[in-house]
């Protein structure tokens, strides 16, 4: 069909390109198929990166196991290594009052220790621990005395070290109370004149002729000491 003759010829161009760029206009295909092959493109040339990313299984070499070292001593909270002797001893608290072993262990490496340096029979130290609070370091009574001992913080607020907050908590660690409780049994063995008359003070009985606090302390002192050999080993 032959164009009008009106038609001017600048506005030939114009309507040439309208129709050539409608012609060339891509399609949904078209854009589709683009895009997929700049994936694949792309994917491609991230492979290699993807692979050497980090190693392969067959590529990590077996880690070499070094040779363990010799574990440290065995350190525990108020206590040396315990000699044989104190570790039967340890055994036997630890089954008979039954306490875990580790808090036996301190408990009678601690009566030791402080048994050394005031002069005083660790199984004594032991007993009185027995009858007094059957090995429980949180033990409390009515009239205020705690831990190991039963110590009563009020009447002995003097034998806190310096520097320490003096309160009852200070008495409750098992480390403290027996350091503490060993001193204030040596000073009322050192007042009563003897062990029988001291522990009736460090029991607060002077008075009671029957001495009942005395033999219970000396009844389970019998009974730890028959759980030793009858050679003791007491350094």
């Amino acid at each position: 069909m032959k164009e009008p003759l009106s038609a001017t010829p600048a506005a030939r161009p114009a309507a040439m390109r309208r129709r050539c760029r409608a012609e060339t206009k891509p399609g949904p295909a078209l854009l589709f198929s683009v895009i997929a092959a700049l994936l694949a493109a792309i994917t491609a040339a991230a492979a290699p990166v993807l692979r050497t990313w980090g190693p392969t299984f067959s590529d990590v070499a077996p880690p070499s196991i070094a040779p363990r070292s010799p574990s440290p001593a065995r350190v525990h909270f108020g206590t040396e290594e315990l000699t044989p002797a104190a570790e039967l001893l340890a055994g036997f608290v630890a089954r008979h009052y039954r306490v875990a072993r580790e808090s036996a262990r301190d408990m009678v490496g601690s009566a030791f220790r402080e048994g050394r340096q005031n002069d005083v029979d660790p199984l004594l130290i032991l007993a009185v621990i027995a009858v007094e609070s059957r090995f429980n370091p949180i033990a409390e009574s009515e009239q205020g005395a705690v831990g190991l001992m039963q110590i009563v913080p009020r009447f002995h607020m003097d034998k806190i070290g310096a520097g320490i907050d003096a309160g009852a908590l200070s008495f409750l660690p098992p480390g403290a109370n027996i350091a503490i409780g060993a001193r204030i049994l040596k000073d009322s063995i050192r007042r009563g004149g003897g062990e029988a008359a001291g522990l009736q003070l460090y029991n607060g009985s002077f008075d009671d002729e029957s001495r009942a606090y005395s033999n219970r302390v000396q009844v389970e002192r019998r009974r730890l000491e028959e759980a030793l050999p009858r050679t003791r080993n007491r350094a």
